[in-house]
C-alpha cells in the first residue's frame, strides 16, 4: 500500500505547540549591520542576525526604504538550495524586504552547513529530529523579526516562497498575502511515485536504501504537508501553477484564494505576480516588460 503524508496526525496540534514553546526560551537577539555596497539612494541594506531554535543564529537581508512614513513589508521565504540573493532593487524601493537564510544555507551555515542533495532527507525518519522543524522555527521567527519592524505598516506585509510561505503565514497570522509557487511538500509521498527529479528524488534515494522506513518518512513528512496547515490561513493567497494536484490545498484555505497559470514567458509571469502582490500591499507595479507605444 502506497505510503500517505497527507493524514494529520493526531499530535500534529502538540507538535508545532512545542515549536513555539521551544522558540519562546530564546530571545531574537537581532543584530543589524548596514551593508554600504548594496545600499544606494532608495534604500539601506542590513546584514540581519537573529537567533532561532538549538539556539541557533539565522541570516537574513533586511532592505529598509529611505522614504519617510512606514512601508509594506515583504518576507522571502528561503528557497531549497544553498545560496539566496540580495532583495531586488525593485522590491526595495516600495517594501520592506527581508530575504531569509535558514539554518544551513549559505551565511547562515555556521555550525551547520547543508548538502544538497541531502537536506530534504536529513532526519527524516523522526519528526523531533528531522531538520525541516528547525528550518520552519527559523521562518516563524523571521516573520516574526519583520512583523516587530517600526518600519513596518503591519496592515500591509505579503510573503513569497513555497511550502515554507504557507506554513509561516498559517502560523503567524500577521501576513495580508502570500504567493506560493515550487510546492515541496504537498503530497511528497505520493509525488515520489511520479518523479524522479531532483529535489523529490532524494526521498526515493533514502528509501531505495532503507524500504522499512517508509512508513516512519511519511508520518515525518504529515507534519509538513500544508494541506495540514493552512484551515488557519486568512491572508489572501495566490497559486503561481502547482497543476491539478494543488487544487485540494487550495480548497483547504478558509481565505481568497487565487491561482495563476504561468506562461513560462519568464517576463510575463514577473510583472504579473509582481502586480499581484503590490496589487494587495497597496503598493505600485514594477513591471520588466515596457509597453511599446
Amino acid at each position: 500500500m502506497t505510503e500517505t503524508s497527507a493524514t494529520r496526525p493526531a499530535d500534529f496540534d502538540a507538535y508545532w505547540a512545542a515549536v513555539d514553546d521551544e522558540l519562546s526560551t530564546y530571545p531574537a537577539a537581532p543584530t543589524l549591520e548596514a551593508l554600504a555596497l548594496p545600499s544606494d539612494e532608495y534604500s539601506t541594506v542590513y546584514a540581519a542576525k537573529i537567533t532561532s531554535i538549538g539556539p541557533y543564529r539565522i541570516f537574513g537581508y533586511l532592505s529598509v526604504p529611505k522614504a519617510e512614513g512606514k512601508h509594506p513589508g515583504l518576507l522571502i521565504a528561503p528557497g531549497y538550495g544553498s545560496v539566496n540573493h540580495l532583495p531586488h532593487l525593485d522590491d526595495r524601493q516600495r517594501y520592506v524586504t527581508l530575504v531569509l537564510m535558514h539554518r544551513g544555507q549559505r551565511l547562515a551555515d555556521q555550525p551547520f552547513a547543508a548538502a544538497y542533495p541531502g537536506l530534504l532527507t536529513l532526519g527524516i525518519d523522526d519528526p523531533a529530529s528531522y531538520i525541516f522543524r528547525g528550518i520552519v522555527a527559523d521562518c516563524l521567527r523571521g516573520a516574526e523579526f519583520l512583523l516587530s519592524r517600526p518600519e513596518v505598516d503591519t496592515s500591509r506585509v505579503g510573503i513569497s516562497g513555497n511550502d515554507l510561505a504557507l506554513i509561516t503565514a498559517a502560523r503567524r497570522p500577521g501576513f495580508t498575502a502570500v504567493q506560493a509557487s515550487g510546492l515541496l511538500f504537498h503530497r511528497l509521498m505520493e509525488a515520489r511515485e511520479r518523479s524522479d527529479a531532483y529535489p523529490v528524488e532524494e526521498v526515493n534515494d533514502y528509501l531505495r536504501a532503507s524500504p522499512d522506513k517508509a512508513g516512519a518518512v511519511a508520518r515525518t513528512l504529515s507534519y509538513f504537508e500544508p494541506a495540514n496547515h493552512v484551515s488557519t490561513l486568512n491572508a489572501t493567497t495566490l497559486f503561481n501553477g502547482g497543476g491539478a494536484g494543488v487544487q485540494s490545498l487550495m480548497d483547504a484555505i478558509p481565505g481568497t484564494v487565487e491561482r495563476y497559470e504561468q506562461t513560462h514567458e519568464g517576463g510575463t509571469d514577473h510583472d504579473w505576480a509582481d502586480a499581484w502582490m503590490a496589487r494587495q500591499l497597496g503598493s505600485v507595479p514594477k513591471p520588466r516588460l515596457w509597453e511599446v507605444a
